[in-house]
């Protein structure tokens, strides 16, 4: 696994859990070696390895294309989503608490898999991404079902300025009566970035409050652009 464990038990997490509290994102660096960043972007031709490819013009998501794991997993993926998922299910049941939601989320992740399938979510979320020049995605949320986890995560997989242009990642935020927040990240081959997949909680006056987010995908100028998409739980579909 090329050290992918120590790598992501080295991240400062407390520092992280700062980050996701205070903004709804966290970029963390160098997660992914430029090797495993190369030996994921091969699975994308890979036969037998997806459930299911989605063309987004058809749905009218945006510009590109995407492709949905079957279960199992790759080693590398799995051991990822197992080793990080801990240290978010702290958070996201603290949030859960300070916005009185009476949901406590499992501190395994196969725990979580478990509630899903009880639920008739039984289909992989994990998924590889792919956009050409003029691709884009446009702003949505992850939520798969009634049971969702409240943050998720996507890997970048090669190189901005390098493999291509534009293709920024965006990040809203809608504040109760108030306009709309922007993020624009771009991130480095091999980054993961936390995000969440679609409310944090703020402190204002009267206490915490949800503020809904949702992401999306700049349009691509050039080149192509290769993500890794982590979600915590799975689909009914």
């Amino acid at each position: 696994m090329e050290n992918i464990v120590e790598r992501l038990q080295a991240i400062n997490w407390e520092e992280t859990t700062e980050m996701l509290n205070s903004t709804g994102f966290a970029i963390l660096k160098n997660v992914l070696s430029p090797t495993q960043c190369d030996s994921l972007i091969k699975l994308y031709d890979a036969e037998n390895t997806f459930r299911k490819t989605v063309v987004m013009e058809r749905y009218r998501f945006g510009l590109g294309e995407y492709k949905y794991f079957n279960y199992p997993l790759p080693p590398l993926i799995t051991t990822i989503r197992e080793t990080v998922y801990p240290n978010l299910a702290k958070i996201a049941n603290k949030w859960m608490q300070v916005l009185n939601i009476d949901k406590d989320f499992p501190n395994v992740h196969e725990q979580l898999k478990a509630q899903c399938h009880a639920s008739g979510q039984t289909k992989s979320t994990i998924l590889i991404l792919k956009y050409g020049e003029g691709g884009f995605n446009t702003l949505h949320q992850d939520l798969y079902g009634d049971l969702f986890f409240p943050m998720q995560m996507v890997l970048f997989l090669n190189e901005p300025e390098v493999d291509y242009t534009g293709g920024e990642f965006v990040l809203t935020e809608q504040t109760p009566r108030a306009q709309s927040k922007v993020n624009v990240l771009n991130s480095g081959k091999g980054d993961m970035l936390i995000f969440t997949t679609n409310f944090r909680p703020v402190k204002g006056s009267k206490g915490y409050y949800k503020v809904n987010m949702k992401h999306g995908v700049s349009t691509i100028h050039s080149g192509n652009r290769y993500t890794l998409g982590i979600i915590f739980h799975d689909a009914l579909t």
